[in-house]
């Protein structure tokens, strides 16, 4: 009801904070007060699946801002150039939209840092927004899932498999090998997964 005027430049913060003041009303409603049976472990799948997508998307629009440290300072050392704020700024951006800008300097306690910020946002499972804490929830649930039916699919292998990776892959050789590769392929791998997971148990 409050489109289109809620898209105006001067109603569009308002709107955003009440889009964002709903959803976490609805995940603390879903987190503390539903039954753990498979209404809300399909939610919880839905909101994983959905969370390690975003991430996923949100740091390959800016892989090339993450691919390109700047430096700490001018080379007269005394203050960063104009295109080293810029990219220092584009980093902040990055880890308030996942709301990790303090989750950064609790973790690592240093300067903001291109691959710091992706090995953030992608293997460290103690941050909720992270690729790798999405995908051990996925598992953990779909174990729980098969547990419960007494069988298993090709979600739970895949599901398996692309955990698997993400335990063992170091930043260094993601960036290496090339950030935005490896982040178009977690998001292929996440789409087939949320595929199979459907067909298995919505139309198995």
């Amino acid at each position: 009801r409050a489109l289109p005027d809620a898209l105006a430049p001067d109603a569009l913060p308002g709107f955003l904070d009440h889009v964002r003041a709903r959803s976490l009303l609805f995940n603390g409603a879903y987190a503390d007060t539903m039954l753990r049976t498979d209404s809300w472990r399909f939610v919880h799948l839905g909101t994983m699946l959905e969370r390690a997508d975003n991430t996923a998307r949100l740091l390959d629009v800016k892989h090339h801002v993450l691919a390109a440290p700047a430096q700490a300072q001018s080379q007269d050392g005394q203050s960063p150039s104009h295109g080293d704020a810029v990219a220092y700024v584009q980093w902040q951006g990055v880890l308030r939209s996942v709301s990790a800008l303090r989750a950064f300097h609790w973790v690592y306690h240093t300067r903001l840092q291109p691959a710091l910020i992706a090995d953030l946002l992608i293997l460290r499972p103690e941050l909720p927004r992270s690729i790798l804490a999405c995908y051990t929830r996925v598992a953990e649930t779909l174990e729980t899932l098969a547990a419960d039916y007494g069988t298993r699919g090709e979600c739970h292998a895949i599901a398996e498999e692309l955990l698997a990776e993400l335990k063992g892959a170091t930043i260094e050789a993601i960036l290496a090998d090339g950030l935005h590769r490896f982040l178009t392929h977690v998001i292929d791998r996440g789409i087939e997964l949320g595929i199979a997971i459907d067909r298995f148990y919505m139309h198995g």
